[in-house]
């Protein structure tokens, strides 16, 4: 039996419960779901580790936030990101996750209450397969994964990764310490969100 079609009106009645955040936030990203897949990229030193956990603040405001340290670990550089931005201001609703297998993080975020927001950093050190996320997106829809990627001449590193970008409806390159959006919510063509304005200055002599 063929599957129902839906008529434009029934699309445009459709409602969604989306990030209320505001300012720089909502100038680079717009207003996602809550329940949307990011995928990040970005080249080494570019400030893509600081705008993940950056985002990861923000994010508390809005529910509790798994990140999933695979690459890292709880490592010195870690622990100075947690310093730099105050996460313990949030640990209430912060919790770091090291070496979970996809079974292990699949039982995780099956328990009551479990985080709204899983960060994956990154999806190659993780070792998650493509089939991996989808079947995790798809066992918990209402939650919002951010899959962190490392970069191959400006794109996901490996085939993979890749593929999980189209699937993402916020798309996000982190450069020269800006973070642009290239996904489905850009509401300003070259918008960004400044990860560091220092570095930026330094990089390019201002601030636009």
């Amino acid at each position: 039996m063929a599957k129902r079609a839906f008529s434009p009106k029934e699309v445009l009645a459709k409602t969604y419960d989306t990030l209320p955040w505001a300012g720089e936030w909502a100038r680079a990203f717009g207003y996602p779901a809550y329940n949307e897949t990011w995928l990040i990229h970005g080249p080494s030193a570019s400030g893509k580790s600081s705008f993940v956990m950056q985002l990861s603040r923000e994010l508390c405001s809005y529910g509790t936030v798994l990140y999933m340290s695979y690459e890292e670990g709880v490592s010195q550089s870690f622990q100075k990101r947690l310093e730099r931005f105050k996460m313990n201001e949030v640990q209430g609703r912060f919790r770091i996750a090291t070496s979970d297998t996809i079974e292990e993080l699949t039982a995780r975020l099956k328990k009551a209450k479990s985080p709204k927001f899983v960060v994956i950093d990154s999806f190659q050190a993780a070792g998650f397969t493509y089939e991996d996320t989808k079947r995790l997106r798809a066992t918990f829809p209402r939650k919002c994964f951010i899959f962190i990627s490392w970069e191959d001449k400006g794109q996901p590193f490996g085939k993979p990764a890749k593929k999980l970008k189209y699937d993402a409806g916020v798309k996000v390159r982190v450069s020269g310490y800006k973070a642009y959006c290239q996904g489905r919510f850009t509401p300003e063509a070259g918008a960004y969100y400044p990860v560091w304005l220092e570095g930026i200055l330094k990089t390019t002599n201002n601030l636009d």
